[in-house]
Formats: C-alpha cells, structure tokens, sequence
C-alpha cells in the first residue's frame, strides 16, 4: 500500500491537504442536496446559517459557529438526510455605510449630503461586494459545507422581492404603522438604532437629590438633571407609607426657569429602596418613563432635547448640550437651596455601537411593527392557533414555544425568551440612513415628507428611510428558499430542522424570525433551537481590542489546521456555555490528526494482503463489538446535540484505546504464528479505522476525507458515505 501512496511516511500536512480536499467536495457537487444519491427519497434536514457581515472577517464567534453548523448537517448528510445549509451575508447596513462615510470624509472631505444618496449608495454597495469574497473564503476555510448555489445576500433582488412582500402584507393586516413612539435616538449618527446596537459602558456619575421647589413636599434623585424640566410627575410605590396621602395631587412650579405641572402617581414598578423612592417621570427622555405615561394617562409629548442632544426650553438652558445644561441645572439648585445631596455612582451608560454617541431616547415619528394588535390569521400550521382565529404576534411568538413546535431544550434561554416577549414594546423598524431596504411607501408633494427627498414624478416621492437591517433577517430561513414565491425548496425544506446563533441576539433575531415564519407562513421558522454561548480567551474574558487578546482564526488554521481548530472549540463546552479558547488545546489536537496519520500508516502497512471478508475470532468481535457501542453512544450524543461529548468520546477511542492498546496488542499478533489469529486482526484494524473515520468525519472532515481516500477499499467521498 504504501508504495502506492508514500505520503503516510512523513507527518499529516494540513495545509497541503485542505484546499485540494475542499475543492474536491465543491466539485462534487453534493453540498447541493438535490445531487445526493437518492435525493428524492431522503427526508430533508436544513439549517441556514446566521449570515455574517459582508464587511466583517472571520472571528472565532463565526469558526466556533461554522464548526458546530459543519458538524451538525456533515453528520446528517451521512445518516442519510438531504441535508441543506444555507450560506448567505447581512449587509450590516448601519457599519457599513458608517465606515464608507468615513473613508469619503477622510480621502475626500465631503460628508453624503454632498455626494448624494445615488452616490453613496452605489459606493457603499461596491464596498460590500469587495468585501464579500474575503468573509467567504474564511468561511470555506472552515471546511463549512454550504451549498453555495442557494447563496443569498440580504440586499439582493430576491430579498428585496421578500421584504417589501412582507411589509405590505403586514401594512394591509394593519401591523405595520407610522406613529409618535419613544425610541433610541444616536444623536451622533442621526439615526434610530436597535437595542443590539446599544453597548452599556460603565461610567462614574452623580446621583442628585432635590425638590422641585421649596413647596414640594417630595425630594427625588437623579443622574440626569438636564431632562426633569421634562417631568410631567413623580412616581411612588402604593405601599409607600411616606407618599400615600400625595398621591393624586398636582403641584405647580417653575423649575430653572421652565414651568412645569407635577401630578404624583402611584406605581407598583416604582422601587422604594432607589433614592428616596420617589421618581421623576420623564416620559419624551425614557422607555421606563413613558409605559408609566401609558399607565396613567400622563402626557408623552414633553420633549426637551432635540435630535442633536441640545436642549430646546426657553431660559438659561436653551441651545445647551446635554452635559452642560446638567450643569446648569445642578447650579440652579445649589443656589434655590433645593440640592439635597450629590454622591458619586456607577452608572451603565447607553451608548451606540457604531459612533460612539450617548444614546438618547426620544419621541419620534417612525415606522413600527405592532405586536399586540390583534389580527386574523389567514393559514396556521403552529399548535393550539386555528387558521382564521385571531391572535396577535406576540401570543404567536409565545405559543410557538410553549406548545412545543420549537424545542429549546435549554431552559435559561427558553426563560429568557419568554421574558422578553413579555416585556415586547411596538418594533421600530425604520432607520435614517441610505443604505438597506427602502421603506416601499409614497407620499404626495403636501405631505412633509415628501420634503425630505427628490419628488419621482407626478408629485410623489418615497420615504426616505430604510428599514431595520432586522427586518431583512427575520425573513432569512424562509426567503432563502424562494419566498414569496411558492418554490420546491419551500415546500421541501421548511420549517428549517436545526438553528444555532450565540445568545446575544436571541431576543433580536431568533425571536423576530419566529414572528415573521408566523405571520407571513402559519409555520415554526425552525424546530430546534440550541443557543451558544461566546468565545473566550483562556482567562474567560471576552476578546478586545484594548485588552490585545484577539485572536485571528486563520492564523489558527495556517498554524495547525481546521481540522484541529474545530476540534479544539468542540471539545469540552456543552451548547450554550462560553467556550474559553487556548491555543495549546488547539496544538493538541494537531498532534491528534497526526496521530490518525500514524494509526493509518501502522494499518496499511501492516494489512496490505488482509482479507477483508475474513471471520473474526472471538476476542476480536468482543473488540468490534466494544466500538460498536461506543458508535451507538456517539450517534445518541450527535442526535441530541451533545457534540462535545461525541468528540471527546472519538478522541478517547482513537487516542487511547485503538492507538495505545489495539496497535500494541496487535503488533505482538503479527509477531506471532498463528495466521487464523494474524487475519483476523488484519480485517479488525481495517473495519475499525474505516468506521473511526467515519465517525470522527463530522468533526475533523478534512483528515477523516483525506485518509479515506486512501484506502484501497472505499470508493467516493467519505462526506457522503453511510453513517455506520
């Protein structure tokens, strides 16, 4: 054998190795599973992977990702499925226009207002595309076994059919509305951003006590000064004895030269033991300020800060920014005598993501997805809701879950889930930028509106916001198999079998794929949902910048190969926990494949004249048999998830019993004489390095497929052959 393929003599090179083999699967053509063998009678399991940003680079978020995806759909494959993975790449619209912006000030000097919406747009998408094949081919790095024919991008045509199909279906079902709500406004990039694109940073701030006025009976506390010449009143818990006999009242007073009208509420959200347990509510500057509003019909319409966080009341405030009328007004208050104390606390900062700014919450005019509007349900095929009931989402997205035709076997998250939709405001999902999904609405000259863009004819003119990139995606599992349109791949592949994104956006888009798949199809987006954690360096901190912890998974595959990087990110982390990344663990499993190479080399050296059908004697098939168990254990681990405990088991198998014990023992066999003896563990080794192969393939699929085609027994590709 090894005249044949002298290869085995020297040490397994990764790098020689990965492209061929990956290259060899692409033209084979069987990541595409309607090339499969036997594709029409293969029951079909998919999964479509949370797309990446197109402008991003591989991270070991997405290697940690892609391994356990890879892994997941490689096994199904070979359990005979007609096993689809879905590639595709978000265009991460508000990053990216924010980094073109950038590079057009920066070379340029100009800002998008002076190149123009066509201009910018047509750049930032150009820079997107550029960008694509760099995320793409780390991905194929990865081994990842996509099917690259059903490639989607989040901004393509297919796409852009899918998003405004959806809009106007939940426009025309009266879900989709123009209204003054509350939202997180980043003065800085004047947009409206998601709470995922909010980052909390940890800053010292003062906490002020104060009356209103020498008249008001209440003192309250505060961190910001500046928005309580927005309060319309003060909260206090029912059961606060000090409080009971103001509630109800109204006061009157003029407070650093703004007048202001303060009712006292009673509130059970109100805690007793903050401050003085009393509350200024400023329901135009807080989320938590304005559902109070609701609750007691307050007015919401107070504003005192505008879009440039500048204040906007008359007096010595106006025209100040935020920090400076804070200030002013703790200035005001040490010369009225109404500052009570000033002590220094640590405050969680919103700010956002992409620009840096002190988020401000903000009463705006935008487009939203009313979540508990109820409407009929035109098809249903998710438990306990009838076709043609009525509902809303929120109770679909609820009952999704609970009637269990989405498993999340993981009860913290299914809790966190749960959590959330409880406390689901209305979705903003418009965004003042010019990249991404247009809002598909029109308006006439007379409508303000119309003032903010380029009429387009016969006095109309679209808005001029985008939607929420979250829109886009919510859409993803199903408008990657041709929806709207009524296509074989959305018949046969959805709901999707098996999605697996990091816990971070559970709630930003697990959730809101759930209610769209409701929504727009009656049907689970999915039905499992294994949430993992993040990747961590070997100390348990997250990867930074700042800290110069980061780790660049290609170097990791160049160093010591996919292969062993997948290895070492599966091995020992259940689903859900975070991974801590070490190196010499990854080195470890380098060693691991090159041990493999050296059991292959022992076996084909040692078995070239084996009779493959020769019987096995007794103490031999006590040894299959043992593999066979261990096989039966690994394929119940796979089945359900528990894939760092199948690896663990192959690892121990190969490592330690079929390397360190069988080859041993079988090196004192063939010394012997006995040929009935010699062929029987002749055919033993090939039987268990071929079903090792096979189960090890999942995991390390370029070592496994390499070593595969090598012996003089198998025909095809190992990434197709039957599970054992």
């Amino acid at each position: 054998m090894l005249s044949q393929d002298d290869k085995f003599l020297k040490p397994y090179d990764p790098a020689a190795t990965e492209g061929r083999i990956y290259k060899a699967w692409e033209d084979s053509g069987y990541f595409n599973p309607d090339n499969l063998p036997n594709a029409d009678s293969r029951e079909p399991y998919t999964i479509t992977l949370p797309p990446p940003n197109v402008t991003g680079v591989l991270h070991l978020g997405h290697a940690y990702e892609d391994s356990l995806q890879d892994t997941v759909i490689r096994y199904q494959r070979m359990r005979g499925k007609r096993a689809l993975w879905v590639p595709g790449t978000d265009s991460a619209a508000i990053a990216t226009q924010a980094r073109v912006e950038k590079n057009i000030q920066k070379e340029e000097g100009k800002s998008r207002h002076d190149i123009g919406r066509e201009e910018l747009v047509k750049r930032v998408t150009q820079f997107a595309r550029e960008s694509e094949t760099t995320i793409l081919n780390q991905v194929r790095r990865m081994g990842a076994s996509l099917d690259w024919s059903r490639y989607a991008f989040t901004l393509d045509d297919a796409r852009n059919k899918a998003v405004f199909t959806a809009f106007k279906r939940m426009y025309d079902a009266g879900l989709i509305y123009r209204g003054n709500r509350i939202v997180n406004w980043d003065p800085k990039g004047q947009t409206t951003i998601s709470d995922d694109e909010i980052v909390h940073e940890e800053r010292t701030a003062k906490l002020y006590t104060f009356k209103y006025s020498k008249d008001f009976p209440i003192a309250i506390a505060t961190t910001r000064l500046e928005t309580k010449v927005g309060d319309v009143a003060v909260a206090v818990h029912p059961d606060d004895a000090r409080y009971t006999k103001f509630v109800g009242k109204t006061y009157e007073a003029v407070f650093c030269d703004v007048p202001i009208s303060i009712r006292i509420v009673a509130d059970k959200e109100v805690d007793p033991e903050f401050g003085t347990g009393a509350l200024g509510v400023t329901p135009a500057h807080s989320m938590v300020d304005w559902d109070m509003a609701e609750r007691h019909s307050l007015p919401k319409d107070k504003a005192v800060i505008n879009e440039y966080a500048k204040m906007t009341v008359e007096g010595r405030l106006s025209g100040l920014k935020v920090l400076e009328a804070r200030e002013a007004v703790a200035e005001w208050l040490r010369s009225e005598g109404l500052m009570e104390k000033e002590e220094d606390i640590s405050q969680n900062v919103s700010t956002a993501e992409r620009t840096g700014g002190i988020v401000e919450p903000l009463p705006k005019l935008q487009w939203f997805v009313a979540v508990n509007k109820p409407f009929v349900i035109p098809h249903s095929e998710i438990t306990g809701i009838e076709t043609g009931s009525e509902i809303t989402l929120k109770q679909l997205m609820r009952a999704s879950v609970e009637n269990g035709d989405i498993v999340m076997p993981q009860d913290n998250f299914k809790k966190i889930y749960m959590h959330w939709i409880d406390n689901l405001h209305d979705w903003c999902i418009s965004r003042q930028i010019w990249f991404g999904h247009r809002i598909p609405i029109w308006y006439r000259e007379s409508d303000i509106r119309c003032q903010e863009t380029a009429p387009e004819g016969d006095g109309w003119s679209q808005d001029p916001d985008v939607l929420d990139t979250w829109f886009s995606s919510a859409l993803w599992t199903f408008s990657t198999l041709g929806w709207p349109d009524e296509s074989k791949d959305l018949e046969r592949f959805h709901p999707t079998s098996f999605m697996s994104p990091a816990y971070e956006i559970l709630p930003l888009w697990v959730s809101r794929m759930i209610l769209m798949s409701g929504f727009h199809l009656g049907q689970v987006p999915f039905k499992t949902v294994m949430i993992h954690g993040l990747v961590r360096d070997s100390k348990g901190r997250k990867f930074s910048k700042s800290i110069g912890n980061g780790i660049d998974p290609i170097e990791m595959i160049d160093k010591f190969g996919a292969d062993a990087l997948r290895m070492g990110l599966l091995v020992g982390t259940a689903i859900g926990n975070d991974v801590k990344f070490d190196e010499s663990k990854i080195k470890g499993y380098k060693n691991f494949a090159n041990k493999l190479w050296n059991i292959t080399r022992f076996i084909l050296e040692n078995t070239e004249d084996a009779d493959l059908t020769a019987e096995l004697i007794s103490n031999d098939t006590t040894i299959r048999e043992e593999l066979d168990a261990i096989i039966a254990d690994v394929t119940k681990d796979m089945d359900e998830y528990r894939i760092y405990l199948a690896a663990e088991k192959i690892y121990h198998y190969i490592w330690d019993r079929l390397a360190s014990e069988l080859l041993e023992e079988s090196k004192q066999i063939f010394a012997s004489e006995d040929s009935t003896a010699i062929a029987s563990r002749k055919t033993l080794l090939r039987s268990l390095l071929k079903d090792s192969l096979k189960i090890l393939h999942p995991i390390m699929p370029f070592v496994t497929e390499e070593i595969w085609q090598s012996l003089s027994e198998t025909e095809g590709l190992l990434m197709i052959t039957e599970w054992p």
